[in-house]
């Protein structure tokens, strides 16, 4: 990657761009190089001229033979944000060498140097410097244009400036402008991909940044998926008409690595996926793992390769972009990276397990692939990530419960009826447990009159994969003891655990599926109640143990009939008056 060149007498300084949210940066990126730093001169070749101002010190200058002594010129001043005003109307007036002077300056103010004004210069209200650097990106000058990409690119960095400029009134300038520099394969198309990645972190604007579908004024709106100048459009064509293996740190190879690392994050969205589902872009990144010649094991973060599987496991959560997966054969492809064990393996466990890969397809029985799942879905409800793999945050509790409820499908599916169940590996009391607690702790932050609560209060869709997930796994999480024998704590977690189920299928929201999962597996609970289920007792302990930690009623599935008194005249609770201090008799008329 070349930098933009500087004056010797600035200092270079190296950060990265693609965002500190990312919990999977690395410092260095798939083709060796460092990554692109935060668009701190970071481009695919230096600026043709100078900026005035340098130029203005140089004709100043007297020739070396007619002056013994050349005076040093005088220092520009660093520029402050009391200069905007004033940068902004040379930026939008004038054109050519002033006007990129201008841009530089803005540049200056948000750079690596000067990260506590990029929030003023966006949130304060004070200027609206998005708009005239959204216009900078329309200029045929490179100078210009690759300075408002380096300028928007540092401004997008802060969680308070995404919402400004992903969502607010200049966001149809700011990712219209992003989208066209893309469009027309300039040099900074990468830098603009990294922009909208940066602003793409905010979950909130996914949909919007998609959706981005440009039509001349006064015309009517027209679907993105109809609008060859749409983003969705756009992406699509430049992974399309680029080699699978362009040459490595090429701005083709930066733009389309870039590209995918954005898709990544607008994946995340169904409605997002639907649309991308309808176009090349599944297969296309499902090629870039195909073509690549680097083992898993070297893929770095934010690597090409790396943004690529992202993809698929996105994608393949969701019902039309699934479907594209599988027709383009997505499963055969990332099969073998499985065995990898790292984050790479985890990804590829996933989204194969989404894929309906057969049971037989995940190596060492399943086992490797249980234990990584369940372990990723406890770190996510305890709000940590794994060391060396991934941080909090990087994967939903939907998806893990999700990937581990597809891979109890495919295990109990593989069951023969003879010997064990391929379940048992997935049915550890400790990923059990798990799935309880993730249903009961939606039960209890919907049902009103419940006390207690947690501290990650699942999403409905996490909990319907849990009670999936239990149905599932059924056969080995009732499986009796030997010797068979009676327990009176496995007929109380049958109790508890049917009831929980019950109440759950009954909350407003459950979908249909949940519903019947829930009422399902709560009649075979029943059922077994009585006889010894050590893997269920097990689970049901550990699962009171978390309730207990977190405060909740203990007695809030249990059930509350307790039964009838009676006396020589009949059922107590019949009489009203009973437990009553009155005097009075009972009276029946």
């Amino acid at each position: 990657m070349v930098s933009f060149r500087r004056k010797k007498t600035e200092k270079k300084s190296n950060e990265n761009s693609s965002e500190k949210e990312d919990p999977t940066v690395s410092p260095t990126a798939s083709n060796g190089h460092a990554p692109v730093t935060e668009a701190e001169d970071s481009a695919p070749a230096p600026m043709k001229e100078e900026p005035a101002a340098v130029q203005e010190e140089k004709k100043a200058a007297p020739p070396s033979n007619t002056a013994p002594v050349v005076p040093k010129p005088t220092p520009t001043k660093p520029p402050q944000l009391e200069d905007i005003p004033e940068l902004l109307k040379t930026m939008t007036e004038e054109k050519g060498e002033r006007s990129a002077a201008a841009t530089k300056r803005i540049y200056e103010l948000c750079d690596v140097g000067h990260k506590q004004n990029r929030v003023p210069m966006v949130c304060s209200g004070k200027w609206d410097v998005l708009t005239p650097l959204a216009q900078c990106l329309t200029q045929e000058s490179g100078d210009g244009r690759h300075l408002a990409c380096l300028a928007l690119n540092n401004l997008s960095i802060p969680t308070e400036n995404k919402r400004v400029m992903a969502l607010g009134p200049a966001s149809k300038e700011v990712i219209g402008g992003l989208c066209k520099v893309i469009a027309e394969d300039k040099q900074e198309s990468y830098l603009c991909c990294i922009c909208l990645m940066n602003l793409s972190f905010l979950e909130a604007s996914i949909t919007t940044i998609l959706q981005h579908s440009p039509v001349d004024d006064g015309a009517d709106p027209v679907a993105p998926l109809d609008n060859s100048n749409s983003l969705i459009r756009v992406l699509e064509k430049l992974l399309t008409n680029t080699p699978s293996l362009p040459k490595s740190g090429s701005g083709k190879s930066e733009g389309v690595r870039w590209a995918c690392g954005l898709i990544k994050n607008l994946a995340k969205s169904e409605e997002n996926a639907v649309l991308f589902g309808k176009t090349q872009i599944p297969k296309c990144v499902v090629e870039n793992i195909r073509a690549t010649t680097a083992p898993p094991s070297r893929w770095t973060s934010n690597s090409l390769e790396d943004f690529s599987l992202f993809v698929v496991l996105n994608l393949a959560q969701w019902p039309v972009s699934r479907e594209t997966l599988i027709e383009v054969d997505a499963v055969s492809v990332i099969k073998p990276i499985m065995s990898e064990g790292d984050l790479q393996g985890l990804k590829a466990t996933m989204a194969c397990a989404f894929l309906d890969a057969q049971w037989f397809a995940f190596p060492d029985g399943g086992a490797p692939a249980a234990k990584s799942i369940s372990e990723l879905m406890t770190n996510i409800v305890e709000k940590k990530g794994k060391d060396g793999q991934y941080a909090y945050g990087v994967f939903k509790l939907y998806t893990a419960t999700k990937a581990f409820r597809d891979l109890s499908l495919a295990a109990a599916a593989a069951d023969t009826g003879e010997g064990e169940s391929n379940t048992k590996c997935l049915a550890v009391p400790s990923a059990v447990a798990l799935c309880l607690q993730v249903t009961s702790d939606l039960v209890l932050a919907a049902v009103d009159d419940a006390d207690g609560g947690s501290k990650y209060v699942p999403d409905a869709m996490s909990a319907e994969h849990a009670v999936g997930v239990i149905e599932a796994l059924l056969p080995s999480i009732l499986q009796t003891g030997e010797p068979p024998r009676k327990s009176i704590q496995s007929e109380k977690a049958c109790a508890e655990v049917e009831q929980m189920l019950m109440t759950y299928s009954d909350i407003s929201g459950t979908s249909e599926k949940g519903k019947e999962s829930a009422i399902n597996a709560a009649a075979k609970i029943k059922e077994a109640s009585g006889a010894a289920r050590p893997i269920l007792e097990i689970s049901h302990d550990l699962w009171i143990q978390y309730r207990k930690r977190e405060g909740q009623p203990l007695d809030q599935f249990l059930s509350q009939e307790k039964g009838i008194e009676v006396d020589e005249s009949g059922p107590l609770d019949f009489l009203p008056c009973v437990g009553s201090n009155s005097g009075d008799g009972c009276v029946i008329l």
